[in-house]
């Protein structure tokens, strides 16, 4: 009777844990200034519960229509940032830019793609997302069935200059592109009358940047430069909280010219590369989430980029 009983109890328990949602990401825009919103993705690595968007979303709303400022990491979040563009303005998306090649940047084109809507980036990140699409779907396989509907999109619509102009509804929206970084077409979305600038992966704030085969520590210095002389009072990085120049400078472009500057010294002096990144000093990035495991991969990947150089 007890045993019986027992196993009641445990067939009851597994049915209840069964019919349990299971946590999925809540796209919400939250307000940054007037007509801008940003959704704040998860700062871990891509898993089943955050969707692969562990990124951070924009939109801008305009007279004439909205702008997202990248697609997401698969067709359904994609889907989820489109919905919660709905619930900030009535305004349809008219455009969607993507700021790089990075997965969680572009992914979601296909779902805007079904609607007609205009998907926008330069032409070094599609080279960069038709190079690394496989990849990108592979490393993806984490999300099981959240990964349904994806395909690999490329955008409708490539610019080629640095500096791209583009206006809706009386709103400027300046794409600047700088020989990318993180990946070869990152690009800079300022918003000069709103004194706002989404940055993509030029910007990593709350925890250490990622360097990949693709990533140019060197680039990524020349793009972080544009920052410094625009100067602009937000910015909505690629991932962490919305900050400002000052922040960024001390999370992102500080590092990088800190690993750039000592593993050219270690290079030039004949270090090996064991103990030049076990000399880096990375006790001023060490408050920045994952900077333990991290910057000893970022430290071994520049100085090999520093030989190339």
């Amino acid at each position: 009777m007890m045993i019986s009983t027992l196993r009641a109890g445990v067939a009851a328990a597994i049915a209840l844990l069964s019919a349990l949602p299971v946590w999925a990401v809540d796209v919400v825009f939250k307000p940054v200034t007037e007509g801008v919103y940003a959704y704040i993705g998860d700062t871990e690595g891509r898993t089943y519960d955050n969707e692969g968007l562990n990124a951070n979303i924009g939109l801008v709303v305009t007279p004439a229509g909205a702008v997202l400022i990248d697609s997401g990491a698969t067709f359904q979040t994609a889907q989820k940032i489109h919905e919660a563009a709905k619930q900030v303005t009535t305004q349809p998306v008219k455009w969607v830019i993507n700021t790089g090649g990075q997965d969680h940047r572009w992914l979601g084109n296909g779902y805007f793609k079904s609607l007609g809507i205009e998907t926008i980036a330069h032409a070094d990140a599609a080279t960069d997302m038709t190079a690394r699409s496989g990849e990108h779907m592979e490393g993806l396989k984490v999300l099981k069935e959240r990964l349904g509907g994806t395909v690999p999109t490329l955008p409708s619509r490539l610019v080629k200059d640095e500096d791209t102009r583009l206006e809706l509804g009386g709103v400027v929206i300046e794409l600047k592109h700088r020989n990318g970084g993180h990946t070869p077409g990152d690009t800079l979305v300022w918003l000069p009358q709103k004194n706002v600038m989404f940055t993509g992966d030029v910007v990593y704030v709350d925890r250490v940047l990622g360097l990949h085969p693709v990533s140019r520590t060197k680039a990524w210095v020349e793009s972080f430069a544009m920052i410094d002389e625009i100067k602009p009072q937000i910015i909505v990085p690629g991932h962490g909280s919305v900050t400002n120049v000052a922040t960024a400078q001390a999370q992102t472009r500080n590092l990088l010219l800190a690993l750039r500057a000592h593993m050219k010294k270690m290079v030039d002096d004949g270090v090996d590369l064991g103990t030049a990144v076990k000399s880096f000093n990375a006790k001023p990035f060490a408050t920045l989430k994952h900077a333990d495991v991290w910057i000893p991969q970022l430290a071994n990947q520049t100085y090999l980029e520093m030989e190339r150089e």
